[in-house]
């Protein structure tokens, strides 16, 4: 099944905890502190991959998180770092925040990959808060969880040439002709509900991928039919066959169909109304020569050449097939590659490092990244741990600005989702 859209939740690995360990054996039977520091947690990374085309793998599994750092041991020893979570997506894949709408990454070259979340930090063991004055600490940090993110996945397909039209014109027809694609194909609208790629053959030499885009109709660029969620197909190819029926089969007028579907790409994105075109009318077969010379000369007097074709009997296809193959080989084609991703970390904001107080009655609220991130990582299990966390409250200027809001001695005080007395 195609799927061209996902929602996916991504979540790093949580980091090891420290640990507190001493030096014990029959030499050194009272030695010192030698706990070591857990590792960090694994990341997530989302990779571009040829061998996948759609994003159906997400469907019914949006959640995914990377494996946890495991925690420090003796001698010093480090915990060992929770393993990356690679998560492949096919060639044209964009990267998008799910909250914002932030394009992140537009992963349009094979094996281009972003690092969406990192994972959690490891804690220290006791090793690490070993000073000149504490010999033998009994501290150590707990691992922080991993970044959490919510990623919007769009598929652009990418393809040299995009066949657009309205609905029933023949644009499937069309690239099962013109490519060995054998697409779906009735006569009613919407037939084709998944675009449709097809490797067209130049000369037995050169060849270039064409895709059909189905579901443009009048206000497809505000969602209307199916052209909301298959305009931005149309981005990504470099030139368009613009196909309209000649034989009226639905009572619509060729050249108010050509006129309107242009207005729908142009409103989609500016861009695409540079974007050049072979306008070609189908079903030839169905008329008189004297009835396409007519409509060819109405296309004539607003401007645009018109091809005229039959798919059901091959007329004027080869034609067709040459005029789009030279249009991708002219050199003014308005078209941008995207730049190459190749490695790119994404950096959540962090906020600034300094606090602030608030106090709520009996209660003194301390805010901010740092000092929150203190004490989500240490343990306050013993006295020195304790004593460890008054002396950085006291180096950062908390307490002196707790003592300016009327803090006194046994007070409670609140720092992210700890809550304590503080004697200091």
């Amino acid at each position: 099944m195609f799927i061209d859209e996902a929602t996916i939740r991504v979540q790093g690995g949580r980091g090891g905890n420290g640990v507190i360990r001493f030096i014990s054996n029959r030499h050194n039977p009272r030695g010192g502190p030698d706990g070591g520091n857990g590792g960090d947690g694994g990341g997530v990374i989302i990779r571009s991959s040829a061998s996948f085309s759609t994003l159906y793998r997400f469907r019914n599994n949006p959640k995914f998180r990377a494996d946890a750092g495991t925690s420090g041991g003796r001698s010093t020893m480090q915990g060992a770092r929770g393993g990356d979570k690679v998560l492949f997506v096919p060639v044209g894949t964009v990267v998008r925040d799910g909250a914002t709408r932030e394009e992140i990454a537009d992963l349009a070259t094979p094996g281009a990959e972003v690092l969406l979340v990192h994972g959690g930090e490891g804690g220290r063991g006791n090793r690490s808060f070993t000073t000149s004055v504490r010999q033998a600490p009994r501290i150590c940090e707990r691992g922080t969880a991993g970044e959490t993110k919510t990623v919007r996945l769009e598929l652009k397909l990418i393809a040299d040439v995009g066949i657009i039209g309205y609905p029933n014109v023949g644009k499937s027809s069309l690239i099962s002709r013109i490519s060995a694609k054998r697409a779906k194909v009735a006569d009613y609208p919407f037939t084709t509900i998944v675009p449709n790629l097809g490797v067209v053959d130049v000369d037995g030499e050169h060849q270039f991928v064409a895709v059909d885009i189905p579901g443009l109709i009048e206000g497809a660029h505000i969602g209307k039919g199916l052209g909301y969620r298959f305009l931005k197909h149309v981005e990504r190819t470099r030139v368009l066959i613009h196909m309209v029926d000649l034989a009226k089969l639905d009572l619509r007028d060729p050249l108010s169909d050509y006129q309107r579907i242009n207005e729908e790409l142009a409103a989609f994105n500016p861009k695409l109304a540079t974007r050049p075109q072979v306008v070609v009318g189908n079903k030839i077969d169905l008329l008189d020569q004297p009835d396409v010379e007519e409509a060819r000369a109405q296309f004539v007097e607003a401007g645009v050449e018109l091809l005229p074709i039959s798919v059901a009997t091959g007329h004027g296809i080869r034609e067709l097939v040459m005029k789009a193959y030279h249009a991708l080989q002219a050199e003014i084609l308005p078209f941008e590659e995207p730049a190459p991703v190749i490695k790119r970390r994404i950096y959540r904001y962090r906020g600034e490092d300094g606090f602030r107080v608030e106090r709520d009655e009996e209660l003194f609220i301390v805010k901010g990244v740092t000092v929150e991130k203190l004490l989500k990582k240490l343990i306050l299990d013993n006295a020195d741990a304790r004593e460890y966390l008054s002396e950085r409250l006291e180096r950062m200027g908390v307490l002196r600005e707790l003592a300016r809001h009327g803090f006194k001695r046994g007070d409670t005080v609140v720092i992210g989702e700890v809550e304590f007395e503080l004697y200091s």
